[in-house]
């Protein structure tokens, strides 16, 4: 009898960057953001996460990310 592996072979390697990980990895701003979700994760509220939340704040303005995300209406 063989053992009941649910393990499903077709599941994606998870150590690949998906879409989300690749766009922020572009911002420059990676660790503050891992940091931010790790806080609220934690907590449970934003509000004790102003330190994490003020650091990619911080480092999005240093970065120049509002120009580089920023759109037009014309």
């Amino acid at each position: 009898m063989q053992p009941n592996n649910s393990h499903n072979d077709n599941i994606e390697d998870d150590d690949e960057p998906d879409e989300w990980d690749k766009r922020i990895l572009k911002t420059g701003c990676h660790q503050e953001n891992l940091n931010l979700q790790l806080c609220h994760a934690d907590t449970g509220d934003w509000r004790k996460c102003l330190k994490e939340m003020q650091a990619f704040k911080k480092c999005w303005g240093q970065n120049k990310n509002n120009e580089r995300t920023s759109t037009v209406d014309n």
